[in-house]
């Protein structure tokens, strides 16, 4: 089964019903999915956003959220100093940074929406 790492917006995207939902399923479908530790925290702050701005969907999200916990995604730790080079030479965030990191560690696609993130993995 291939590894694919996969970032907050594609994951966002499938455990909030968003518009690329049934494109990110596909590129998905059949892989073990792996991110980073802080992908968690990204999906919870996303959820909040959602909250704040659709207070009337509050349980609809708090549902979804709670979805997006038997995804089966493993999360693990990268390489911080790894990460801020790599940050540093592609103009990336840390947070966008250590997936594309990990997608390079594993050598497994990165599924993103982050039109930023994926120009950096076109030109590495």
């Amino acid at each position: 089964m291939a590894i694919k790492i996969v970032d907050a917006s594609a994951i966002a995207a499938l455990v909030f019903g968003e518009p690329d939902a049934i494109e990110v399923a596909k590129r998905l479908s059949g892989a073990t999915l792996v991110a980073p530790s802080l992908l968690s925290f990204e999906i919870a702050s996303v959820c909040l956003k959602k909250m704040r701005r659709h207070p009337e969907q509050r349980e609809a999200l708090l549902e979804a959220h709670r979805l997006f916990g038997q995804m089966g995604i493993s999360q693990t730790e990268v390489d911080l100093n790894g990460v801020l080079i790599l940050a540093e030479q592609t103009g990336l965030t840390g947070y966008d940074a250590s997936y594309l990191w990990l997608a390079r560690q594993l050598n497994a696609e990165l599924v993103t929406l982050d039109k930023q993130l994926a120009r950096a993995v076109i030109t590495d």
